[in-house]
Order: structure tokens, then C-alpha cells, then sequence
């Protein structure tokens, strides 16, 4: 069995993470996904998410092809959780290119496109406007 393990904040939910989740579960057979907590959301942002950690798991774990859930409490701790969660494959948008490539050595490294046009920093702003 392949696991493929990817992360993300997941905030405002959209087809773009869809999209990324569905193309990173084609790779093997078990997605697991690690959602950053709210706080480090803030130390990265200086805001918090618009959902809490607590909902963006729930919007996340509801995805039929997604296997399992956790959240991810720092950046300096991915290699923990690859050797943790027995990762085969890491996914990444490519907005990432080259930042894992130091977890070649215990898995593989994906950077797949992300969706044109789109994020979540764009949807907010698509929001607030008049």
C-alpha cells in the first residue's frame, strides 16, 4: 500500500483543494492530510484562519478520498510526521518547488500544479469587494 501524505491550512474551501487533494490520492492508496492549527496559522500570517482548526478537519475528513486526518503543529516537524504517518509519497502544491526536497531521502517528493486563478487569499478578496 502507497501512503501519500500532504498539508495545508484548507481555509475557505475550494476547488483548488479539491482538485490537489484528488490528484495526490491517485499516486497510492491511503491520503492522509495534516491541517495547520489556527496558532500556526498566526505565527506564519499574523491572522488566523476564517474556520477554525476544529472545522477545517471536519470540511477535510468529509472528502471521500481522503483517509485520514491530523493536525500539523509546525513546519519544523514534517519530518516526524513522514516517519510517523509511514509516508511513502509527500504532495505539495508547486508554489513549494524544491522547499521538501530534503524529505527525499525517507520518501518520495511531489509538487503538483496548483489550480490557475485561484487561492484562498484571492477568494477573501473576491469577498470583500463591493
Amino acid at each position: 500500500m502507497r501512503r501519500i501524505i500532504t498539508f495545508g491550512t484548507f481555509d475557505v474551501f475550494h476547488v483548488g483543494h479539491l482538485r490537489i487533494l484528488e490528484r495526490a490520492r491517485q499516486l497510492g492508496d491511503y491520503l492522509l492530510v495534516g491541517v495547520s492549527t489556527d496558532e500556526m496559522n498566526f505565527s506564519k500570517k499574523q491572522r488566523f484562519p476564517i474556520y477554525s482548526q476544529d472545522e477545517r478537519m471536519e470540511i477535510i475528513r468529509s472528502i471521500r478520498f481522503v483517509d485520514e486526518v491530523f493536525l500539523e503543529e509546525s513546519l519544523e516537524l514534517k519530518r516526524y510526521y513522514l516517519q510517523t504517518y509511514r509516508a511513502d509519497i509527500l504532495v505539495m502544491g508547486n508554489d513549494w518547488l524544491g522547499k521538501f526536497d530534503e524529505f527525499k531521502d525517507i520518501c518520495e517528493v511531489h509538487y503538483l500544479p496548483r489550480t490557475p486563478s485561484i487561492s484562498t487569499t484571492a477568494v477573501i478578496e473576491k469577498i470583500r469587494l463591493p
